[in-house]
C-alpha cells in the first residue's frame, strides 16, 4: 500500500478574491507616492512599515529552516528546534514534512511570526558548499517535492513562506559579490526547478532574491525576476531582498524586487521617490511591488477586513516533542549494519560505553541565520541512559576535542554576582559610564539587532558589559574569555587581564565574523567549587569609531548587530588521554555507541568547508574504539557528507544530521528498535574528495563547469567518483524483493504516467520503504544524465506482505530545455525507466515509447 496524507494538516488557504483584489487596489490608490515607497523598504531588521491609512498592520519576517527564532536572537525567546532540512529530505516523507510545517506555523503565530524566511532550496551542487544542511538535495525533483509539503504546512498555518535564495546561491565563498555562471539547460533542469514547482504547485506567496549574481547579474535586480517569475511561473507574490542584498536603486526598482529588507535604511526610500518623479522609474511598478506586498498581508491576516481563511493546528509541548522525534528518526539514515548488528537487544545489554565529542554536547542545528536556541536539547548519552533506565550501565568518554574554538560559558558554571541563581547581569552603559539599561541573561551568547530592548536609548549605548561568577565544577584550568568584532577588555578576580581589537581575517565573510569570530583567551586555575568574577566589557562600533564605505554591505550589517560571546572551556584531558580512555571504556562494554561530527569552525553559513574529513582526531578514535569491540555503532552528527574512510571497519554506521531538539530520544528509539531509521540519502556521501565541484570563483565568477552533471548525475563522465552510500540509500529493519514494475508501453507527448512497482518485505519486520523510479535515454542524441529521479513513493507493509507502490511520474521528466527555442522539448523515442531502492541498485525496469500518438 502507498502511504497516504494524514489529516492532521493544516488546510491551504485560498488565494485573494476577485473583490480582495478589487479592495487591495482600491486601498493601494489611497496611497501617496511617498507612502507606497516607504511600505517597500523594512522598518528594521525583522518586521514591515504598517499604514493605518489602508488597515495594514505591522508584519514580522523571521529565520528560519531549523525552527522559528522571532525577533530575538538569544535564549531568552526559545524556539522548538526542527531537524534540520538534509534531514527532513532525508525522511522523502512528503506528509510527514507538511505536518511539520504546519507546527512550524504554530510556532510562528505563537513568536507574532507573519513571514518564516525558508525553505532553503539551493542544490547540493556540491558538499563544500557551507549552508549544504540547510537545503534539502542534489537532486531538483526530491528538493522540489519536500518544498512543495514545507510550504502548504506553512502556508496550511496562515504563515507565508519564503522560498529561497533565487538562485544560484549554492554556495558562500564571496557570496555577495559572486557571478554564477549556469548553462541555460542546467539553470532551468537544476536550479530553477524546485523554485518553479514550489511557486506553481506549492503556491509560495514569497520569494527571496539572493546575494550573488547569475550570468552577469546581480539576483537583487536581475532580468530572471521578472523574465522567469513572473512571465513564466505567474507567480503573483512577493520578492524580497536577501538582507541588504539590494545595493542599487534604479537597476533593482525596475527589476521585479517588491521588498528592501532590512529597514529602514537601504538604495530606495527617498531615492526611489526622487527616481520617480524624474521619470527613470515608472510609478506602475512601485504600485505593482506595493500591490503584491498588500496581497501578502491579506494572506497573512496582517489588513483589516480581510480574514484569512486559515486553520492553523494547536500544539503543546508534549506533542511538539513527539512529532520533533519522530521526524528526527524518520531521517536517519542506516548506511551500514553488518550482521545485523542494530536494532540492539535490549535484555542482552549490561553494559554500553556511549563515547565522542558529541556524545554528552550534540550538534541540533547549523551556524548562521538558521540558529534558533531550543527550550531543552537531548543528547544522545542522555537518550541513551533514559532508554536503558538503571538496569544497564552507560559510560562516557569525550575521546576527542575536535573544537579549536572555546565554545560560549554554559549556563552550569555562570552564577549572578549577586548570588541569586545562575546566570549573568548585562548592562548598557553610555559614553561616560551611565548604565542605560540592564537585564539578567541565562547565557554566554549575546546578539541585539536594531535595539538593545525596551527603555535603552540605542543610539547612545557605547560599551556592553557582562558580569558574572564563574564556579569551578571540576579542579583544572579554566579558558575564559570573549569573541567579537571590536574592541574586549576582561577582568578576572579584579585584575584585568586583557584589552585587545578583534579584527576579521582579510576577505572574510561577516557573516564568519559573526559565527565563528576571534576570540582572546586567558586561564585561570580553580579548585574543584571555587569561584571568581569575570567582567567582559565590549565597545560598540559606531560611525564615530570605525570608517564607513557607503557601499559596504558589511559595514551596514556591522551597524545594525552587536554579537559577541562570553567562552568558558573547562578542564579536559589530551586527546591521547581522551582517546586511551574511550578505548578502554569500549573495551569492557557490550556495544561502544560513538558520536562523531562536524563543528560551527567548519559548518555554517558565511563560509564554506575546506575538507571534507572529520575535524580533528576522530577518524583515529573510531578506528581504536572499533579495534576494542568488534559491536561498535558509529553515529555521524553532521549536516552534510563527511569521509568516512573507516566505514568497513565497524558494525553499524547511523547519519544522524542535525536532528533537532530531541536527538538523543530519536537515536535510542532507533538504536533499540523501538521505530525503524526511515531515511534515504538526499545527496550521496563522497569516497574522497576527488573530482568535487569546487565553490572557489576565479576573478569572481564561479563556473557551473560540471552542467548537468552534478551528484549522482555524474555517474559515467570521465573524473566522476562512485560514491561510498549513494543517493537514494538507506537501510531498515528489514529486507525487501522487488517483483515487478508495471508501466505503460507509451506516453502522448505532454502526459503524466503512473508506474506500479510491486515488492515484497521479506524479512521479518514492519518496515518503510522509499521506491524509486529513474528514468533514462539510452542512445540519445541529446546530452544528459544516464539517470535522473523521475518519481518515488513510501510504502509500508508487514513481514511478508506484498504491497504496490504506485509512482507517478511527471511529463516534465522526459523533457530537456531546449536553449534554440527557450522551451521545453522532448526528444521523442524510448526512455528507460528503472525501479529500486537507490539510485545505484535499480533491479526492476521498463521502456516507454514518448511521442505523439
Amino acid at each position: 500500500m502507498t502511504r497516504q496524507p494524514t489529516t492532521d494538516a493544516p488546510s491551504i488557504p485560498s488565494a485573494p478574491s476577485a473583490t480582495d483584489e478589487a479592495e487591495l487596489a482600491r486601498r493601494l490608490g489611497a496611497l501617496t507616492l511617498e507612502q507606497k515607497v516607504r511600505l517597500l523598504t523594512g522598518a528594521d531588521f525583522w518586521s514591515l512599515h504598517p499604514e493605518p491609512a489602508i488597515g495594514l498592520r505591522r508584519l514580522v519576517v523571521s529565520d528560519g529552516p531549523a525552527g522559528v527564532r522571532g525577533e530575538l536572537w538569544d535564549e531568552r525567546s526559545p524556539s522548538a528546534n526542527v531537524p534540520s532540512p538534509t534531514a527532513l529530505a532525508a525522511t522523502w516523507d512528503e506528509p510527514l514534512v507538511e505536518r511539520l510545517g504546519g507546527l512550524l506555523a504554530h510556532e510562528a503565530r505563537g513568536k507574532g511570526v507573519d513571514v518564516l524566511l525558508a525553505p532553503t532550496v539551493n542544490l547540493h551542487r556540491t558538499p563544500y558548499g557551507g549552508r549544504h544542511f540547510e537545503c534539502f538535495s542534489e537532486d531538483p525533483l526530491l528538493t522540489a517535492r519536500i518544498g512543495v509539503a514545507y510550504v502548504q504546512g506553512v502556508q496550511g498555518g496562515g504563515v507565508a513562506a519564503t522560498v529561497k535564495h533565487f538562485v544560484g546561491n549554492d554556495s558562500e565563498t564571496q557570496r555577495m559579490t559572486l557571478d554564477a555562471r549556469i548553462g541555460e539547460r542546467a539553470l532551468r533542469e537544476l536550479y530553477l526547478a524546485p523554485f518553479e514547482r514550489i511557486v506553481g504547485e506549492g503556491q509560495v506567496w514569497a520569494v527571496m532574491a539572493a546575494y550573488n549574481g547569475v550570468n552577469g547579474h546581480p539576483m537583487t535586480e536581475s532580468p530572471l525576476l521578472r523574465q522567469v517569475l513572473h512571465d513564466d511561473w505567474d507567480f503573483d507574490g512577493l520578492v524580497m531582498s536577501d538582507w541588504f542584498a539590494a545595493r542599487t536603486t534604479e537597476p533593482s526598482a525596475r527589476a521585479a524586487l517588491d521588498l528592501v529588507m532590512p529597514g529602514p535604511i537601504g538604495p530606495w526610500g527617498d531615492a526611489l521617490v526622487a527616481a520617480v518623479r524624474k521619470g527613470k522609474v515608472e510609478e506602475a511598478l512601485v504600485d505593482d511591488k506595493v500591490l503584491r506586498l498588500l496581497r501578502l498581508a491579506a494572506r497573512v491576516g496582517a489588513l483589516s477586513d480581510i480574514p484569512t481563511t486559515a486553520t492553523p493546528l494547536h500544539h503543546d509541548a508534549a506533542s511538539v516533542a513527539t512529532r520533533l522525534r519522530e521526524t528526527a528518526a524518520a531521517g536517519f539514515v542506516l548506511a551500514r549494519n553488518e550482521d545485523t548488528q542494530l536494532p540492539l537487544d535490549r535484555a542482552a545489554l549490561s553494559r554500553v560505553a556511549v563515547l565522542g565529542p558529541n556524545a554528552a554536547a550534540a550538534r541540533t542545528l547549523g551556524g548562521g541565520s538558521a540558529t534558533v536556541f531550543p527550550p531543552y536539547t537531548v543528547s544522545p548519552l542522555d537518550g541513551i541512559r533514559a532508554a536503558l533506565g538503571d538496569g544497564v550501565e552507560v559510560t562516557h568518554g569525550v575521546g576527542v576535542t575536535p573544537q579549536t574554538r572555546v565554545p560560549a560559558a554554559a549556563l552550569a558554571h555562570l552564577r549572578h554576582p549577586d548570588g541569586s541563581g545562575e546566570g549573568v547581569e548585562v548592562s548598557f552603559l553610555a559614553g561616560d559610564g551611565t548604565l542605560l539599561g540592564s537585564e539578567r541573561r541565562s547565557g554566554g551568547a549575546y546578539t541585539w539587532m536594531g535595539s538593545y530592548g525596551p527603555g535603552v536609548p540605542t543610539g547612545e549605548v557605547a560599551r556592553v558589559e557582562v558580569r558574572t561568577v564563574i564556579r569551578a565544577t571540576d579542579a583544572g584550568r579554566y579558558a575564559v574569555g570573549g569573541s567579537g568584532i571590536g574592541r574586549f577588555r576582561m577582568s578576572v578576580a579584579g585584575v584585568e587581564v586583557f584589552d585587545v581589537c578583534l579584527q576579521l581575517p582579510p576577505g572574510a565573510d561577516l557573516v564568519e565574523g559573526l559565527m565563528t569570530p576571534p576570540q582572546s583567551l586567558h586561564t585561570v586555575d580553580l579548585a574543584a567549587g571555587e569561584e571568581t568574577e569575570v567582567v567582559l566589557t565590549h565597545d560598540i562600533l559606531t560611525h564615530d569609531t570605525v570608517t564607513h564605505d557607503a557601499d559596504s554591505t558589511d559595514d551596514a550589517l556591522g551597524d545594525a548587530v552587536t554579537m559577541f560571546q562570553l567562552n568558558l572551556q573547562p578542564p579536559h584531558g589530551s586527546d591521547d588521554e581522551e582517546i586511551e580512555r574511550a578505548v578502554a571504556l569500549a573495551r569492557e562494554a557490550d556495544v561502544a555507541v560513538v558520536v562523531v561530527g562536524t563543528t560551527e569552525e567548519v559548518e555554517s553559513e558565511g563560509f564554506d568547508r575546506e575538507g571534507l574529513a572529520l575535524p580533528g582526531r576522530q577518524d583515529e578514535l573510531v578506528r581504536r574504539v572499533a579495534a576494542a569491540n568488534p559491536r561498535t555503532v558509529v553515529v555521524v552528527n553532521s549536516g552534510a557528507p563527511v569521509l568516512l574512510p573507516w566505514s568497513g571497519e565497524v558494525a553499524a554506521v547511523l547519519l544522524a544530521w542535525f536532528p533537532g531538539q530531541e536527538f538523543g530520544n530519536a537515536l535510542a528509539d532507533v538504536l533499540l528498535g523501538v521505530v525503524e531509521p526511515g531515511g534515504r540519502l538526499p545527496t550521496g556521501w563522497p569516497v574522497s574528495e576527488e573530482g568535487l565541484p569546487a565553490t572557489d570563483p576565479v576573478d569572481g565568477v564561479l563556473a557551473y563547469d560540471e552542467g548537468l552533471f552534478i551528484g549522482y548525475r555524474g555517474d559515467g563522465r570521465t573524473g566522476w567518483q562512485p560514491p561510498r552510500y549513494a543517493f537514494g540509500h538507506g537501510l531498515g529493519y528489514t529486507t525487501w524483493d522487488y517483483v515487478s514494475i508495471d508501466a505503460p508501453g507509451e506516453l502522448p507527448s505532454g502526459a503524466d504516467l503512473t508506474v506500479d512497482v510491486r515488492i515484497r518485505n521479506s524479512g521479518t519486520r514492519h518496515g518503510k520503504q522509499v521506491v524509486q523510479v529513474y528514468a533514462g535515454r539510452p542512445g540519445s542524441v541529446v546530452e544528459r544524465p544516464l539517470r535522473w529521479l523521475a518519481g518515488f513513493a513510501v510504502v509500508e507493509a508487514a513481514p511478508g506482505e506484498e504491497v504496490v507502490a504506485t509512482v507517478t511520474v511527471a511529463a516534465r521528466a522526459f523533457e530537456h530545455w531546449n536553449a534554440e527555442v527557450g522551451g521545453w522539448a522532448v526528444e521523442l523515442g524510448t526512455f528507460t525507466l528503472e525501479a529500486g531502492p537507490s539510485s545505484v541498485t535499480l533491479p526492476l525496469a521498463a521502456d516507454i515509447a514518448v511521442g505523439n500518438s
